[in-house]
């Protein structure tokens, strides 16, 4: 399974959380199948996203789309890394 992996820093997350749901339909129409938001214990104001997408060549295109890029802007994004990665295996817990 393909993932994005979004480590950002915001000013706000109640302002982050509700312009990320706002571009819920636009991540289902890149292939979006399931996310999983995170904030830090000790920080607040830093979330890593976790997104299974249908293929990375969907989510290489929906990261640098300029519905991306003016989010990222109004939801007071200070900074923002994206990973591509394959799952490799599941593991035994």
């Amino acid at each position: 399974m393909p993932y994005t992996l979004a480590k950002i820093k915001i000013r706000d997350y109640a302002k982050w959380k509700h312009v990320f749901d706002d571009l819920s339909a636009v991540r289902k129409a890149y292939g979006a199948k399931k996310g999983f938001p995170f904030q830090e214990a000790d920080s607040l104001n830093e979330v890593t996203v976790l997104i299974e997408w249908d293929n990375l060549e969907n989510a290489r295109k929906f990261i640098q789309s300029e519905d991306v890029k003016k989010s990222l802007k109004k939801s007071g994004t200070i900074k923002s890394d994206f990973y591509f990665l394959n799952e490799v295996e599941k593991i035994k817990v």
